[in-house]
């Protein structure tokens, strides 16, 4: 008995046939499925600390997806740093260093500033669902694109997961007034990076898994990060090693606050 060996089917390939099957079911009105000959493995990896919530929820999508094609396509999610830095996750994608990603769009804020509007910001915006809804419907979707295409970036985005607004940090010393971030070494990113900047505040924007080793050193006074599960998987709240932090909420109105930094799902197209 002889055995064939049947060529390998390169991510191209799996990718057009997956895409041709799915324009073929619109137009016919019944599945057509590509069945490809061997595993396919894409390496994802995100932007947080391996125990955190979001990382979690890349790792469900990765097992919804391995699960739905019967082990035909193998997602492995790592976590940030494994390959590349939280904010070079990106360029990595775009270069094929990496297949894809979950992360949040402003941390590639020093790429193009308006990559802010997908972002968290200080006050005053859509909340979390009206800017997926212009994500989607009002033209937000095609401004991304063109805004990937100034900055070089060979990536398609899909934006989810909106959010509550967030906590405005954890400080060493309580903050009852502007004028108490003039000189206060503060953790932020995005468009509020030139917000606090002009406050007065030294701003060091950085990837939640360097925040807490920052504060030990001394480099922070304080820092802000995302939501109250990831604050405490960091822990935020006790700050070990360092002078204990005191949680302040961001004072704006929640009904009109930009309050969601939507992960996204990165893949190159191919």
């Amino acid at each position: 008995m002889s055995t064939q060996v049947k060529p390998a089917v390169s991510r191209r390939k799996f990718l057009t046939g997956a895409a041709s099957a799915a324009a073929g079911a619109t137009a016919l009105g019944f599945p057509m499925i590509a069945k490809a000959q061997g595993p396919i493995s894409f390496r994802f990896q995100s932007t947080w600390p391996s125990k955190d919530i979001f990382h979690e929820y890349a790792q469900d999508f990765a097992k919804v997806v391995n699960d739905m094609t019967g082990g035909d396509l193998k997602i492995e999610v790592l976590p940030a740093g494994a390959v590349v830095p939280a904010f070079g996750l990106m360029e990595a994608v775009s270069k094929g260093t990496l297949d894809g990603g979950h992360g949040v769009l402003v941390y590639s804020y020093g790429k193009s500033n308006a990559l802010a509007l997908w972002g968290s910001g200080p006050a005053f915006g859509m909340d979390a669902n009206m800017l997926l809804a212009w994500h989607k419907w009002g033209g937000g979707k095609e401004l991304l694109e063109k805004l990937y295409t100034s900055v070089g970036g060979n990536v398609v985005s899909f934006p989810y997961a909106p959010l509550y607004t967030q906590p405005l940090g954890w400080f060493k010393k309580p903050i009852t007034k502007w004028e108490d971030f003039k000189g206060l070494k503060y953790r932020t990113v995005g468009i509020s990076i030139d917000v606090f900047t002009g406050m007065g505040a030294a701003v060091n924007a950085l990837p939640g898994g360097e925040i807490v080793p920052a504060i030990d050193r001394g480099l922070l006074d304080a820092a802000e990060f995302n939501n109250m599960s990831s604050d405490r998987a960091l822990a935020l709240p006790t700050c070990p090693r360092s002078a204990c932090c005191r949680a302040t909420t961001r004072t704006r109105s929640s009904s009109r606050s930009p309050s969601t930094r939507p992960s996204t799902t990165r893949c190159r197209p191919s």
